[in-house]
């Protein structure tokens, strides 16, 4: 199988990435195009359907080059993208999304938190449904979405004849097919992928009386034309390929397999999570598989479904397959730290710095983390005085609460370099302490996790991986390919191709492990413990305002 080779297509919140992989999983030649983004007013995150496919078949035709690959080698290409909800109209063209009526935005990105009131009168339902995303519908998720779009701009309801979960429109552009995901339709659209339907070709079903009593009773009554009638497993080969003319677009043979696709965070799960360590058997109760990137992701699977609390899930087959999901997240994580870092007195030293050195940002901040800890027993006690809540864009899980917000506690009127560099670090050690508490949530409920298979841009961070070791006080595993959302999106193309006959013989014959790190014990871990009770005070501290601030006097 040596010559035989896997584009992964994976379309995050700011990019769209394109890598070439060879049937051991290792990454042969990359690409990756800017994707651009509106924001037309507050909570309003748009992007253009048109431009991400443009963007795709660029990095897709560069990869191919860098790899320097015969395309004609190429067996099987799999995507996978951000939950983002694509409207179009019967023909596939763009259908406005916006308030000022462009067509060419046709994309709610999945941080879109415009449906945050729909989201709310639907968890007022008590609908059956909602116990599998953690008794509480988010607004990034599509049906309260779906509802703002019905509610607000009725003429787009109308000519929207086709909504799609991104990966599912890019399957949909690469092969002509509207096949969907059960990864997408099980975890976003509340499709109830583990339920028998006597006489059906196909898992699961949609809850009608659900859509009914929400508001989107025209769905229902199209037996779900719009949102996808055929919902297939990840990998499963979409006919006819890739079409003619979307080969020449891609830069690959007509006819080229196409796999069902899998959201952005899932992919980052497989590529990585089936891996296996030394002298061990895999035990996926003890494994968390942590995507970072803009927001993260925090997935494990069971063999029997567990309902939690604030946790997403269980989703059924959305991974794993014959698996149960459950799925934690953090709605900013890179982007916050971006945000605190971009936004501080000293961002434009920062800047200035970074121009002189030639050295990141982070590089700079890192350093100066270095030099201020150097005679500290524990380096992280830098940020002793001053705590960050960090849920600045809302928490999804545990407490699936989109309304908190962001808290600082410990500011001084100095703002130097140094400054920033204690914030930088408090703001990655409050992203750890939310992951631990997801960890905690889940343990409570029937896991044992202790490893953390880490990817996306945070692991590229050595202090994100070291605050996240001590404080979860589990030891962190990094990939042998560190692009492990695009090797996910690759596996899908081989098991489409038909070079594996399930998910899961690519997940074993594609994955490997580079390097284990392990917590700091001792005072480091009761250093974090005590601001962990600070992390959760906070959080408590909160809601109090809120009680106070309840009388209307605005």
């Amino acid at each position: 199988m040596n010559d035989r080779y896997y584009i992964g297509v994976d379309v995050g919140t700011g990019s769209a990435r394109a890598g070439l992989f060879d049937s051991h999983g290792t990454l042969k030649g990359s690409a990756t195009q800017a994707i651009a983004t509106y924001r037309p007013q507050a909570n309003f995150v748009q992007q253009s359907s048109t431009n991400i496919w443009q963007s795709v078949c660029q990095c897709v035709r560069q990869a191919i080059a860098a790899a320097n690959v015969d395309p004609a080698k190429i067996r099987g290409i799999g995507f996978d993208a951000t939950c983002s909800l694509v409207v179009t109209d019967a023909e596939g063209r763009p259908v406005t999304v916006s308030p000022d009526g462009d067509d060419d935005q046709n994309v709610i990105v999945w941080m879109d938190h415009r449906a945050t009131d729909q989201a709310a009168r639907i968890n007022g339902g008590g609908h059956e449904v909602l116990k599998y995303v953690g008794n509480v519908i988010s607004p990034e998720m599509e049906t309260p979405k779906l509802l703002w779009l019905k509610e607000n701009l009725p003429a787009s309801w109308r000519r929207g004849q086709k909504f799609f979960d991104l990966p599912d429109y890019l399957t949909y552009r690469a092969t002509g097919d509207e096949t969907r995901s059960l990864c997408s339709t099980v975890c976003k659209w509340t499709y109830l992928g583990h339920e028998e339907v006597d006489g059906a070709d196909q898992p699961g079903r949609w809850d009608a009386y659900y859509f009914r009593a929400i508001g989107l009773e025209d769905l229902a009554d199209e037996n779900f034309a719009r949102i996808g009638r055929r919902v297939r497993a990840m990998g499963e080969s979409i006919s006819p390929g890739v079409t003619p003319s979307a080969a020449a677009e891609l830069g690959v043979p007509a006819g080229t397999a196409v796999g069902v696709s899998i959201i952005d965070a899932h992919a980052g799960g497989i590529g990585m999570i089936g891996a296996c360590l030394e002298n061990e058997e895999v035990n996926l109760d003890r494994r968390l598989a942590l995507i970072g990137g803009t927001s993260s992701c925090h997935m494990a699977v069971s063999q029997e479904p567990r309902y939690i609390q604030g946790i997403w899930g269980p989703y059924y087959s959305a991974m794993v397959p014959g698996m149960w999901l459950t799925e934690g997240g953090q709605s900013a994580t890179g982007a916050l730290v971006d945000f605190v870092v971009e936004n501080h007195g000293a961002s434009a030293q920062l800047r200035q710095l970074s121009t002189e050195t030639g050295k990141s940002v982070y590089e700079i901040l890192n350093e100066r983390l270095t030099a201020l800890s150097t005679d500290r027993k524990v380096p992280a006690s830098l940020t002793r005085e001053l705590h960050v809540s960090p849920y600045f864009h809302g928490n999804r899980s545990p407490w699936a609460d989109p309304t908190l917000r962001g808290m600082i506690s410990g500011l001084t009127m100095s703002a130097s370099l140094d400054d920033l560099a204690r914030l930088y670090l408090a703001v990655i050690q409050a992203i750890a302490y939310g992951t631990r508490h997801i960890i905690e949530v889940m343990n409570r409920a029937g896991y044992r996790i202790d490893t953390i298979f880490a990817c996306g841009g945070g692991v590229k961070n050595p202090i994100f991986l070291r605050e996240h070791a001590d404080i979860t006080q589990c030891r962190i595993v990094l990939p042998q390919e560190s692009e492990s959302v695009l090797l996910g999106s690759a596996m899908l193309g081989a098991v489409a191709s038909g070079d594996h006959s399930n998910l899961l013989s690519a997940m074993a014959a594609m994955s490997g492990v580079s390097r284990v790190l392990e917590p700091t014990s001792g005072p480091t871990a009761a250093y974090h413990q005590a601001k962990y009770e600070v992390f959760q005070r906070m959080h408590d501290d909160q809601l109090a305002y809120r009680e106070l601030m309840k009388p209307d006097i605005s």
